[in-house]
């Protein structure tokens, strides 16, 4: 099976309106943005964006957001994007917060193929509305359901045509967990090599879960805030 397309466009080409699209990524840290600028590019509309933030007003996801192209927006952090705070507010934009090990535990589960987990986070707070508690042990939980994406579009380091990836630092966040999560699992990397070149032991995602692949180009790899402590 031949994994390798040509670029952002042809991987993102049968994305059609009203998906539900994984986003990896933690901040703009091993986002995928040349994917992220095909959809732009391609305006889908009417799309459920799953990730652990929402980008920042002119960069990431918050193009998409910019552009309304969003319908409902999963994440756990938020904080960065003054265009979804104003979309929110309005409600232009349907939002679900969700705590951040709640959001990786629901990928997790969906790529180990498990419908549903439960968690300690959120018992007895909003998160806990309209969903089933059951007591173990003495400690109540929350089921939470696993994910159900149409697409998981994850950035790699580096990765073979066979579609293992390898992540460098802090880019190993949701990458790996997304990435077995998806239907259809996009894979854009810095570097494209054949089968035989990346170190066994040093793969994070097999590339079962791997269905397309090619190597992205011009990576900005912003920085959200750059805070440059005083000197004496």
């Amino acid at each position: 099976m031949n994994k390798v397309v040509k670029g952002a466009e042809a991987a993102i080409n049968d994305i059609n309106d009203g998906a539900v699209i994984m986003f990896g990524g933690f901040g703009l840290c091993g986002i995928p943005e040349n994917c992220i600028a095909a959809i732009v590019k391609k305006n889908i509309k009417n799309l459920t964006c799953i990730s652990n933030n929402a980008g920042v007003d002119d960069f990431g996801i918050g193009l998409m957001l910019y552009q309304r192209q969003l319908k409902k927006m999963i994440a756990s952090y938020v904080g960065e994007n003054a265009e979804f705070e104003r979309q929110l507010l309005s409600g232009e934009l349907e939002v679900e917060l969700i705590p951040q090990g709640t959001l990786a535990t629901r990928c997790m589960a969906a790529g180990y193929g498990m419908p549903a987990v439960y968690v300690l986070a959120g018992v007895g707070t909003e998160v806990a509305e309209g969903k089933e508690v059951r007591n173990f042990n003495g400690k109540n939980y929350l089921l939470e359901a696993a994910f159900d994406s149409d697409f998981a579009i994850v950035k790699a380091w580096k990765g073979d045509t066979n579609g293992n990836l390898i992540y460098k630092d802090t880019a190993r966040n949701f990458n790996p967990l997304m990435a077995m999560a998806g239907k259809i699992t996009i894979a854009e990397v810095e570097e494209l090599v054949q089968p035989g070149e990346l170190d066994p032991n040093m793969i994070h995602t097999p590339g079962i879960y791997v269905h397309r692949i090619f190597q992205g180009t011009n990576y900005e790899k912003r920085i959200e805030n750059v805070t440059m402590r005083k000197r004496n």
